[in-house]
This record gives structure tokens, C-alpha cells and sequence, in this order.
């Protein structure tokens, strides 16, 4: 099965959006979509009155911004992208971390920051595989939004990354899992200043090299990271890359234009 998550270069463009949810829709098998929605929230919020505030790229989440998000990201953004998919014959269903109990997650403690009502998962036994085994095997396509809840009636914001890799080694207990990140670049860059640059092919070993060389920094290693603990843990494959790649990730006789992270 396919797991593809988009962020906010794509559900902040009306027409990329769309035609990314048209290839999506054409895309044949089980397949699961995870979405942001970051700066839809904040814009939204400005409106209301509520500031974001940002700490290393995440979202302080007081009880106040809590209620936006799950308004935003579980309404807003996740009912507009599915009402599109069944507009083009996708029979998607939207999902935050509370429907179904598919994903429990804690409330981030208190460290240096306290970033309030931030949710993280613990694990592949916090995902209920079995119920969304089935909602798969009945056809439908689950369209997660970036929330999930602590099981006592609290929803929890949570990185869409990080739903994105929990679900996709929970489910490579059942399925052989590709999980594809569409980025605002083609791919992983040797040159950052060059989107044609693109890295076609990252294993352990190369990723290694590729630190100690500096051409992988900053922002990209914890993404490269993420895709390898997720490896290590069951997945097939992990894609960096376009959306408008998407396809030719089904197409045997097309390579993936974006990079493709494996172990070996």
C-alpha cells in the first residue's frame, strides 16, 4: 500500500491541490493520505484574533489554539479534501487520531518548552491496525488529519510527519508499505541551490556520507531520519519528492523522479 503525506505547498495552492488529488485518485490499491494544514490554521487564526506561536518549526498549542486546529485541520482542511476525492470517484473517509481509536498518542511533557496540548505517539502499539485494516478492506480511503487523541477525551495536535511514519510501520505489519512525502523540492538536493540536483538514491551508507560531507543539513536530517527509523521498523520504501511525481510511483516502466531512501 501507498502512504502519502502533503503539507502546506500544496493544500495553500487551490489548483496544485487539485491536481495532486486527481492523481492520488487514480492511484490503484490501498492507499491512505495524511495532510497539515499549518498555515491555513495560522491565517485562520489571525482572524480570530489568536497569534501563533512557533518554536523550532512546531506549534505551542494552548487550550485556545487547540480548539483551532482540531476546527481547521479536522474540519476545514480535512472535509474539503475529501469531498474532492469523492467528486473524482475516490471513496475517502476523514479520519483525525480519535475516530476509530486509530492513533493514541500522550501529551508532550514539560521540558524547556512546554508546548501544551502537542501530541506523541509511543509507538506501533498506539495504532489500531486492526480497525483500519478494515476500513481498507472495505474500499474505503482514509484521509487523516495532523490529530490524535490521549484516550481520556483530549485531542492532541501531532506532527503530520510523524503520523505519516507511526502509521506506515504499523501498517507494514500487514501490507507492503511505500510512504511518499511530497516536498516543495523534486527530491533531496546534492546542490541547494539547484532543483535539478536531485539525489535519485540515498541507502544507510550514502546517508552517512552525505552528512559527513555537508551536503545534508539543517532541515533535511531530521526528515531523513524519520524515513529511516521508519525502514528499520518494517517500511519498503520511502519517497522525497513532487507530487506531481505521484504517479509514477504505480508506473513499473517509470523511475520516481523525486529520491528513493532504502537500508541497502
Amino acid at each position: 500500500m501507498l502512504i502519502v503525506k502533503i503539507g502546506g505547498n500544496i493544500l495553500d495552492n487551490p489548483s496544485r491541490l487539485h491536481s495532486f488529488l486527481v492523481d492520488f485518485s487514480k492511484l490503484q490499491g490501498p492507499k491512505l493520505l495524511v495532510h497539515g494544514g499549518g498555515k491555513i490554521a495560522s491565517a485562520i487564526g489571525q482572524r480570530l484574533g489568536i497569534t501563533p506561536v512557533m518554536v523550532e518549526g512546531r506549534r505551542v498549542t494552548d487550550a485556545e489554539t487547540l480548539e483551532l486546529v482540531t476546527m481547521v485541520y479536522g474540519g476545514l482542511v480535512n472535509k474539503q479534501v475529501v469531498a474532492q476525492l469523492q467528486s473524482l470517484g475516490c471513496n475517502a473517509i476523514g479520519m483525525t487520531g480519535a475516530d476509530a481509536n486509530a492513533i493514541l498518542a500522550t501529551k508532550r511533557p514539560v521540558h524547556e518548552i512546554d508546548y501544551g496540548f502537542a501530541g506523541d505517539i509511543a509507538g506501533n502499539k498506539n495504532i489500531n491496525t486492526n480497525a483500519l485494516d478494515a476500513i481498507l478492506l472495505a474500499g474505503l480511503t482514509p484521509v487523516f488529519a495532523p490529530l490524535t487523541h490521549d484516550g481520556k477525551g483530549t485531542m492532541l495536535n501531532t506532527n503530520a510527519d510523524t503520523i505519516a511514519s507511526v502509521l506506515a510501520t504499523a501498517l507494514a505489519t500487514k501490507y507492503k508499505v511505500t510512504l511518499m512525502y511530497c516536498f516543495e523540492k523534486k527530491g533531496v538536493l546534492s546542490d541547494t541551490t539547484d532543483d535539478e540536483s536531485v539525489i535519485a538514491h540515498i541507502n544507510s551508507e550514502k546517508y552517512k556520507a552525505l552528512k559527513e560531507s555537508g551536503i545534508v543539513t539543517a532541515g533535511m536530517i531530521p526528515k531523513l531520519d524519520n524515513a529511516f527509523s521508519a525502514l528499520k521498523q518494517g517500511v519498503s520504501e520511502v519517497l522525497i519528492g513532487e507530487a506531481e511525481a505521484l504517479l509514477s510511483v504505480e508506473e513499473t516502466d517509470t523511475i520516481f523522479a523525486g529520491t528513493t531512501i532504502t537500508l541497502n
